[in-house]
């Protein structure tokens, strides 16, 4: 099922405000996404895949993209091989990414699947200029090929990954264009891989797309949406999951897919926002050709034992919500004195102060309801103060209830709000009366 977008061009410069939320940016090929955001904007550096009549990949540039919110994105910035030491003519623009440091931006690229050099601006779009002249990583670095790098920061440091079934790992120096240490190879137990679910592919284990975060202090190495953790940067890191399964899928997102299936070809990063953490990743299903990928971004939500659960993956996408459906409370936009926490049906969220808030921007076809309903638990009980307000905690007050709720006891909030438009940005304040913390598991409307 085709998801029907619209688009505005002017003075060569796009902007999208789509009517589904994935693909974040339709019908342009981004793809290969590493997310990073600074100064209170996301910045998506990508791949971009030429046409979609291409028969093989043709990748004759480098793209960045941003967004205030996720939903609304320009194209900022395009990085042309002959700008770099490659020269005119080349068509291997592959993976890429990019790290912040005492006020210049170093963004990283492939050199098809072989090398990878370097760019440095002044602003996260740049204008770029080639420091090097040359590979910062060259393909006699290490026994594997030096590419789709992916740049971990961590107090101050700055790390580089990279490479195709085996992984390495190194250093940045202080001047971020050299390496500070010898690469190290990556230790993963038991890895699995598009190649290699059962694990007896010892030739391919993994993947190319190495990419590193950090949540709770524990290190995520994945592979596309394959991932391992360890409890040290360098590892030995231990084999978790993927984030995709076949239940991940909306009608209409599952096929067309890879030779190898759904799970070959996730190429992507994670990141965090406003207390909200996503997963994107490349995705065919929308344009049905795999040399003409989209960007597709999903939530990430963490189970007790700190692991990813499994990601959902349709056209609604991330702050964007449809009020004809249950909305789930830990699909948030902004949040901030709240926590998610792992339940028998999935995830909820639980208030962990006094005053605490939480944003759903973009809550479409809201404008015939009157009611919101709100499917809450207070496991200690407790009194509670509720009040929806529109565009910000400043803004108009739709709704307010104050609700007593007696412990372990589930109950349904409901709270009569003002006449309001089609598409609201709303924001729910709750206030702990009683010190007690209250749990969400999600909101819905009704007439």
């Amino acid at each position: 099922m085709l998801r029907i977008f619209k688009y505005i061009l002017f003075f060569g410069i796009a902007s999208f405000q789509l009517m589904a939320q994935n693909p974040i940016i339709p019908n342009q090929g981004l793809n290969d996404p590493h997310v990073h955001i600074f100064n209170d904007t996301a910045y998506v550096y990508a791949t971009h895949d030429k046409s979609s009549k291409d028969k093989k990949f043709v990748m004759e540039d480098w793209w960045i993209w941003s967004s205030p919110d996720l939903i609304n994105w320009t194209k900022r910035s395009v990085l042309n091989p002959k700008d770099t030491y490659l020269g005119e003519g080349f068509k291997s623009c592959w993976a890429t990414d990019v790290a912040f440091r005492n006020g210049k931006y170093y963004w990283y690229f492939s050199e098809g699947n072989q090398q990878t050099g370097v760019v440095v601006g002044n602003s996260p779009v740049g204008p770029w200029n080639d420091p090097l002249g040359k590979p910062l990583l060259t393909s006699d670095l290490t026994p594997t090929d030096e590419y789709d790098i992916a740049i971990f920061e961590e107090n101050g440091e700055h790390y580089i990954i990279f490479g195709v079934w085996d992984y390495y790992i190194a250093k940045l120096n202080y001047d971020m264009i050299s390496l500070a240490e010898k690469p190290r190879k990556i230790i993963i137990n038991n890895p699995r891989g598009p190649y290699n679910q059962d694990g007896k592919n010892k030739e391919k284990p993994t993947d190319d797309k190495p990419f590193v975060h950090k949540y709770n202090g524990k290190y995520y190495l994945s592979w596309g949406c394959f991932y391992a953790m360890s409890e040290n940067l360098y590892g030995p890191y231990n084999y978790k999951d993927s984030v995709i399964k076949q239940e991940s899928f909306a009608e209409g997102y599952d096929t067309p897919t890879w030779p190898n299936g759904f799970l070959q070809g996730r190429h992507g990063s994670f990141f965090e926002w406003n207390n909200q953490w996503y997963y994107a990743y490349c995705d065919m299903s929308q344009s049905g050709s795999r040399y003409f990928r989209d960007t597709f971004i999903s939530y990430v939500h963490y189970k007790e034992n700190g692991e990813m659960a499994t990601i959902r993956i349709d056209g609604v996408g991330v702050a964007n919500y449809n009020a004809n459906q249950k909305i789930e409370a830990e699909d948030f936009f902004k949040a901030e004195g709240i926590a998610k926490k792992e339940t028998k049906n999935g995830f909820a969220i639980v208030t962990t102060s006094n005053k605490s808030y939480l944003n759903y921007p973009n809550v479409m076809e809201v404008e015939n309801y009157s009611k919101l309903h709100i499917d809450a638990l207070a496991i200690n009980g407790g009194k509670f103060s509720i009040t929806i307000f529109k565009d910000s905690l400043e803004g108009e007050i739709l709704g307010t209830k104050k609700v007593e709720l007696n412990s372990n006891s589930k109950k349904e909030i409901i709270i009569n709000f003002k006449k309001i438009k089609n598409k609201e940005n709303l924001y729910f304040s709750i206030e702990q009366l009683t010190s007690n913390q209250l749990q969400i598991n999600s909101f819905s409307f009704s007439k």
